[in-house]
């Protein structure tokens, strides 16, 4: 209780911050052991195999928290089953002139411009092969520098510079923040995306003895006919995975006229109806097997068991981990394993899509 106590008022401490020194503060805090681990029981029905990895649960920190890899193993210790970290591009760069990240409390939402802001492929290197021995999923999130002459190549930069190092990856083409990335989820560009960082994982294989995942992370803006070639690229090539989804260029949702103004990718709750249609239609087009990630607008146990019923065999939060704090952790995986025991599952995959249809037929309302 007094733990809860203290967490609670810290968090309300963090949110009259500007939301960059919040940030820099936690991950301070993080990297210094100011914030305890918090070990926690889970449910072995939450255990799961995905994309050739054992899961210890399903619930992931998405990437864009800890931009640059330094407190990976202080985040897992939060109970958290993986943790993405990035974007990273293969060269420093500072992101979008500040302000640049703007919250709508009454909304659980924010609007973030940042731009990719991190410390590089060496810097992030360093890190991770620090903590190399600890264990523990943490993926590598990659991207293309904004003034890169060639795109393609900083992708297989990025495959290079971490294949020994990370649990999977994912290949970021849908954040709204850098002119013309999301050009790369046009199916010819993806194609092309895709031959050249799926060639570069083979040759790592071969090279590090070990086959690393590769997911790729959409926007929730494409069109029906955008996600059906998205879709049919992803399978043709065999791509390991897809998270769905990243921001949104919507402001469906938000009740701030200010905050609606600014530009950049929302997230939150005003994301949580039109990223879980998304993902229920994504699941109708790639059929039942291929592993899914179900992003944005979880803050709840009850919003974290809707996208597993929409077609998720994983899900990450990090918009609502702002607001909730480290408690959310806990709270979603006890309703998961709860909803688990009210519908008789044996296990969270059989669980996978049980409300797909009902889903798929929301649209993004």
């Amino acid at each position: 209780m007094i733990g809860s106590l203290v967490n609670r008022f810290g968090r309300q401490a963090m949110l009259r911050l500007a939301p960059e020194t919040a940030h820099h503060l936690t991950i301070r805090a993080l990297s210094t052991g100011l914030v305890p681990a918090c070990p926690r029981k889970v449910d072995a029905k939450l255990r799961c195999a995905v994309l050739g990895l054992d899961f210890p649960n399903p619930l992931g920190l998405a990437a864009g928290f800890d931009k640059n890899g330094e407190v990976a193993d202080a985040l897992l210790a939060q109970g958290f089953g993986f943790v993405e970290v990035g974007t990273v591009t293969p060269k420093p760069q500072p992101g979008n002139p500040s302000p640049r990240i703007f919250r709508s409390p009454a909304d659980r939402a924010l609007i973030n411009r940042m731009g990719f802001n991190n410390d590089g492929h060496a810097a992030m290197r360093r890190r991770l092969e620090r903590r190399r021995a600890r264990g523990g999923l943490v993926a590598v999130n990659i991207g293309a520098n904004k003034t890169s002459d060639d795109r393609v190549a900083d992708y297989v930069a990025g495959i290079e510079a971490f294949a020994d190092l990370a649990s999977f990856f994912t290949i970021n083409i849908s954040s709204p923040n850098t002119p013309g990335l999301r050009d790369l989820q046009a199916r010819d560009a993806l194609s092309v995306l895709l031959e050249h960082t799926l060639a570069a994982r083979d040759a790592a294989t071969t090279r590090i003895g070990r086959r690393v995942p590769v997911v790729v992370k959409i926007a929730p803006d494409v069109d029906a006919s955008g996600l059906e070639d998205i879709c049919a690229e992803i399978v043709e090539r065999e791509v390991d995975g897809l998270i769905v989804s990243n921001t949104t260029l919507s402001r469906e949702g938000v009740s701030d006229p200010a905050v609606a103004r600014e530009a950049g990718g929302l997230s939150g709750r005003p994301l949580f109806q039109k990223s879980t249609a998304m993902l229920a239609r994504t699941r109708r087009l790639v059929g039942p097997d291929l592993p899914l990630i179900g992003v944005g607008g979880i803050d709840s146990g009850e919003t974290a068991w809707a996208k597993i019923a929409a077609g998720a065999d994983l899900i990450q939060i990090y918009t609502g981990f702002i607001y909730e704090g480290p408690e959310l952790i806990g709270r979603i995986l006890d309703h998961l394993a709860e909803k688990l025991d009210e519908k008789g599952f044996g296990s969270l995959a059989e669980a996978v899509g049980c409300e797909l249809d009902a889903w798929a037929e929301r649209g993004s309302a």
